[in-house]
């Protein structure tokens, strides 16, 4: 399919090579923005692409099925059909120079996503970065505030609602964050019996899923030599990544197969909690 992108750079640069940017469950490129800007600002020879994954933000009416494996199929028909055919205005800007697609980095549900990918590309890649996401399969953990219980809560509410406002107190009438409902009700548009979520929930419901079920570790694990240098950035609060597969990413930052981060005050939303912190440790995405 066609997904929804928009390209960073640094001003009047023209990156040699382009960085996938993936957001979370629920989630759109534009989460990102701001870490994607000052990155440029920082790597000139890079350019941050922003994705809106399948039945995200403006990716939506994805042909099925909806899993990891096709929303990492997308990314590699984002490169051949749209980056290399400077589909984008930003983008034709950078076309004489071919940049190819080197990195990619993914939050949360994106991480999941972006090992895939990584998994198709192997060692044509040179980076491939893990924010806040465990590779391993695992059950749905109904947490407060979780993915999980947030999509629960939309499925269960009544559709169309009169107004936005409406949407923001049932869901703080159900003990949600003011910060997780008004990053919600981006999605929230008019439509023309009131106003419903863009986001179709039952391919929401059908990658969520698949990312429970998904067991990506071989692709970290089992990479042939001269494959991308994996770096995993962790919240030290967070109780998004499972405790074994936390455990699993120290034994491998000591065998030296992944470069470990973590950020002790940052919960799941490293990029909310700590920008900083995970600006430092982003600094590697300029070192060879």
């Amino acid at each position: 399919m066609d997904l929804h992108h928009a390209l960073v750079t640094a001003e009047g640069a023209s990156p040699s090579r382009l960085m996938l940017i993936l957001h979370g469950i629920l989630g759109s490129g534009g989460n990102f923005r701001t870490i994607a800007r000052r990155l440029a600002e920082r790597h000139p020879d890079w350019g941050f692409v922003l994705v809106d994954l399948r039945g995200h933000g403006l990716s939506q009416n994805p042909p099925p099925p909806s899993s990891i494996a096709t929303a990492a199929q997308d990314l590699v028909d984002l490169e051949a059909n749209a980056l290399r055919a400077g589909t984008l205005p930003e983008v034709q800007r950078i076309k004489k120079t071919s940049a190819p697609v080197r990195g990619v980095m993914g939050h949360s549900f994106g991480g999941k996503v972006a090992l895939a990918y990584a998994g198709i590309r192997g060692s044509d890649l040179e980076q491939v970065w893990v924010l806040d996401s465990g590779p391993g399969a695992h059950p749905a953990s109904v947490r407060k505030g979780g993915a999980e219980e947030v999509l629960r809560a939309l499925e269960a509410m009544p559709m169309p609602l009169p107004s936005r406002e409406r949407f923001m107190e049932i869901l703080s009438d159900q003990g949600f964050s003011k910060a997780i409902i008004d990053w919600l009700a981006m999605n929230v548009r008019r439509a023309e019996d009131g106003y419903r979520l863009r986001l179709d929930l039952n391919v929401i419901r059908a990658l969520i899923e698949d990312y429970y079920r998904r067991d990506l570790w071989p692709v970290i694990e089992s990479r042939p030599s001269g494959a991308p240098e994996f770096h995993v950035v962790l919240g030290g609060k967070s109780e998004s990544v499972p405790e074994p597969d936390v455990k699993r990413f120290h034994e491998l930052a000591q065998a030296g197969t992944v470069r470990l981060h973590v950020l002790p005050t940052a919960g799941h939303w490293l990029h909310a909690d700590d920008p900083e912190g995970l600006l430092r440790a982003l600094a590697a995405v300029g070192k060879p």
